[in-house]
């Protein structure tokens, strides 16, 4: 019984070992792809419409907004 808990435990220990290495590798590989891409392909600057909130909305936009919702919370009354 012994023999077969000591296989068992050396298999376990095998098999996690494998797994921590491979996992390991893994994040190299995916820190050395990424440090390749930001090298040769860096980020170029976004052109075209700016952020949501960074400017400020236009009154018409909002009275319609507000109208909207207060239309259909009078309508869908629960």
């Amino acid at each position: 019984m012994t023999e077969l808990l000591t296989s068992g435990i050396e298999l376990m220990m095998v098999g996690m070992g494998i797994v921590f290495v491979f996992l390991a590798m893994l994040v190299l590989a995916i820190k050395f792809m990424s440090s390749m891409i930001l090298r040769y392909f860096p980020d170029a600057p976004v052109q075209g419409r700016p952020r949501a909130g960074a400017a400020i909305p236009d009154t018409q936009l909002i009275a319609a907004i507000s109208t909207a919702v207060h239309r259909y919370r009078n309508t869908h009354k629960s």
